[in-house]
């Protein structure tokens, strides 16, 4: 598989979710669909080349993209205003947290494949 293949999964698999998430998701829902997406994500940057910097980087660019996509679904609308303010420090916290998840997933992505 090339970068550019996956880049199209990627984009295959945010769309998909954003389909699932148009009438809004959870927080849990959120998170499943991260996980989801790192799985298939690991499980393809384990057959490219590359340093493992670049590819923990890649992953993490596919999770500001899916975060850009659909955060916003997870937030009631009366609450709009304070999300705003809060939403770069969630996208921090959601972003330090899948690099610490694709550590913890790299092992069993691993034994899966």
């Amino acid at each position: 598989m090339t970068l550019h293949e996956l880049s199209e999964r990627v984009k295959a698999f945010v769309v998909e979710a954003q389909d699932r998430a148009s009438d809004g998701i959870s927080v849990a829902d959120f998170a499943e669909i991260v996980v989801d997406l790192l799985r298939l994500v690991l499980a393809a940057l384990d057959t490219i080349p590359a340093d493992n910097a670049a590819k923990k980087a890649w992953a993490l660019s596919a999770v500001e993209l899916l975060f850009d996509t659909l955060a916003d679904k997870c937030v009631p609308v009366m609450v709009w205003p304070v999300w705003m303010i809060v939403r770069p420090a969630v996208r921090q916290l959601v972003l330090l947290a899948a690099s610490g998840l694709i550590e913890g997933l790299l092992p069993i992505v691993r034994a899966a494949t």
